[in-house]
């Protein structure tokens, strides 16, 4: 991976003061690791210490991002990744994009934070299920119908999970986010998370009140970040992203400019855009846990005008739905 190559030429670990035992111990203690055998516990260790030099190095280079530890710097990028990305990009949609560009509107606001304005619901965390489609998804109706009614619900990522295979979705194994609209418009509503529960695994699909509607959805003109601005402007937005990089395993603060491709595997929710230090920004919502990142968000950096597919493919395939 190309963020790897680069950062593995700059690991220099007898130049790092570290005393790695004393780090690992507060790693293990602040996130409650256990591990099974002493022979678990020493690979644990090793990736450990791989990581915590990666991510010291790349913070002496002094980008407009860093990195630090979190609660997946026991984890090798290949494992990581196996279970913290799902979102498949079609081959064919099931229902053909007809999207709209947004880019013509006036009185676009310079910067916007949906989650300051109340329509974005807590961070939420996929676990070990590929299930980061289902999570954009709920979180771009839980800002459609906040902004429509004013109440802001939670709505179900494992009813997606368990019950839009029809549309296309593969619950854990992936999934897309149009597809997950077009389930919630055929039932008519998705039901609360507090009534269906997010376990994190595949599971059979079972009833439930349904507590908030959607009457379709819009898919933004693509590989435009005018459109997306404007589009992002009105509510939450269901976007995907590529995230195939030890960058995005350890983010944790500033603006992210690293270098990363457009083979788009994660569905994200971007709920605002700025500028921080003079770089332009989309504030995005992962699932990955309130420990990740900027307590679970990432500022990616944002740039103007068409034909162009975005930070990691963030203007590629924008799509938000519309409340009932």
């Amino acid at each position: 991976m190309k963020f790897v190559g680069v950062l593995i030429a700059l690991i220099v670990v007898s130049s790092l003061a570290l005393d790695y035992d004393a780090e690992f111990d507060a790693f293990v203690a602040k996130y409650n690791k256990k591990y099974d055998t002493k022979i678990e516990r020493e690979h644990r260790f090793g990736v450990f210490k791989y990581n915590l030099a990666l991510i010291n190095n790349f913070n002496l280079q002094n980008r407009s991002w860093t990195l630090d530890v979190n609660e997946f710097a026991d984890l090798s990028w290949a494992e990581f990744s196996q279970t913290k990305l799902g979102y498949k990009q079609p081959l064919i949609h099931n229902v053909p994009r007809k999207t709209v560009d947004l880019s013509g509107l006036v009185n676009v606001p310079d910067t916007i934070d949906w989650v300051t304005k109340g329509a974005v619901t807590g961070v939420k965390n996929q676990g070990q299920c590929g299930s980061c489609w289902a999570f954009s998804t709920t979180g771009s109706i839980e800002g459609a119908v906040q902004i429509k009614t004013g109440k802001l619900i939670s709505v179900s990522e494992q009813q997606l999970v368990d019950c839009s295979g029809a549309e296309g979705n593969q619950g854990c194994n992936g999934g897309l986010m149009d597809d997950a609209f077009q389930y919630v418009i055929k039932n008519n509503g998705i039901c609360s998370e507090s009534s269906y529960p997010y376990k994190g695994v595949d599971g059979s699909c079972t009833s439930c009140t349904a507590v908030s509607k959607i009457a379709s959805y819009v898919d933004v003109a693509q590989d435009n970040e005018n459109a997306l601005k404007a589009a992002v402007a009105q509510q939450p937005v269901s976007v995907a992203v590529e995230a195939d990089q030890l960058g995005f395993q350890f983010y944790s603060g500033g603006v992210f400019d690293g270098t990363c491709g457009t083979n788009l595997d994660h569905g994200v929710l971007a709920v605002g855009y700025g500028t921080q230090d003079g770089k332009d920004y989309w504030l995005v919502k992962n699932s990955w846990g309130a420990s990740w990142g900027l307590q679970g968000y990432i500022m990616l950096v944002r740039q103007t005008g068409s034909g162009n597919p975005g930070q990691c493919g963030i203007a590629m395939q924008p799509s938000y739905p519309i409340a009932a």
